[in-house]
């Protein structure tokens, strides 16, 4: 039987979420309840789509919420930028964020490329 604990992707995205939760639960109440929750969501929504499309068991399905998932991970670029300019991200926090963003997309682009490849040999 699958397991989602299994793919690198899945649990990249779950490792992100819980640290920009880590990052956004020590921010000042005005902070964490305009930008701070809306971080937090986009980020979840990256895990949680790709599990969903996961469960589904057919690709072009599990596709559908790849692409959910992609865009949640632009939406959580959009909010991460807010978070910079506004000076609530320090500079350790930065650097992991920033690995994140740089090593993921490629990773889950290729997760993606894959799913394609077993779709057309459907």
């Amino acid at each position: 039987m699958y397991d989602i604990r299994k793919l690198d992707v899945y649990n990249m995205a779950l490792d992100f979420s819980n640290e920009i939760w880590e990052i956004c639960s020590e921010w000042d109440w005005f902070p964490e309840k305009t930008i701070g929750s809306q971080l937090v969501q986009s980020a979840d929504s990256i895990s949680a789509n790709i599990s969903e499309g996961f469960g589904r068991y057919f690709y072009k399905e599990n596709l559908k919420f790849c692409y959910y998932a992609r865009g949640s991970l632009e939406e959580t670029k959009y909010w991460i930028q807010k978070a910079y300019n506004r000076n609530l991200i320090k500079e350790k926090e930065k650097q992991k964020i920033e690995s994140f963003l740089n090593e993921f997309p490629i990773k889950f682009n290729t997760y993606i490329k894959k799913i394609k490849e077993y779709k057309d040999k459907e």
